[in-house]
């Protein structure tokens, strides 16, 4: 069986830098598919672009979907622990031609996007309990 060219591609890249698990690749691409879905982008085309920020959240809720409060913890064991490293991940397909990018797209994009806690823990934190209203006394 022949390797696709999306394996190959990976292949190479984890051969250059191999901090970053083969399934955290395969995650920003089908991540990449959800956010062109969530975004109504057409499916070819100029306008098909996506930006680092639309990504990072397409990101965001690609990872809560498909692993709900395991997220972090998923992410974690591919070596995804920021927002950078999601930025590194898709460079590192641009470089290796399985992605696309403008000129005006840069891996800083990608910094500081949001606290890995906050979007992937907190959503399953349980809400504060409303103060119990105190009882009136019996009239």
């Amino acid at each position: 069986m022949q390797p696709s060219d999306f394996e190959e591609a990976l292949r190479k890249i984890r051969q250059q830098d191999p901090h970053y698990d083969e399934a955290a690749y395969v995650f920003v691409r089908e991540a990449l598919d959800f956010t062109i879905k969530l975004l109504k982008k057409p499916a070819s085309g100029p306008r098909r672009h996506v930006s680092g920020a639309e990504l990072l959240e397409g990101m965001r809720q690609y990872a809560l979907q498909e692993y709900g409060p395991m997220a972090k913890t998923v992410l974690a064991a591919w070596g995804v622990h920021r927002c950078e490293d999601f930025g590194a991940l898709v460079f590192n397909l641009v470089q290796a031609g399985v992605l696309g990018k403008t000129d005006e797209d840069r891996p800083e994009d990608f910094g500081g996007g949001y606290d890995f806690d906050e979007a992937f823990r907190a959503p399953f934190r349980p809400a504060e309990r409303v103060a119990a209203r105190p009882r009136k006394a019996a009239e």
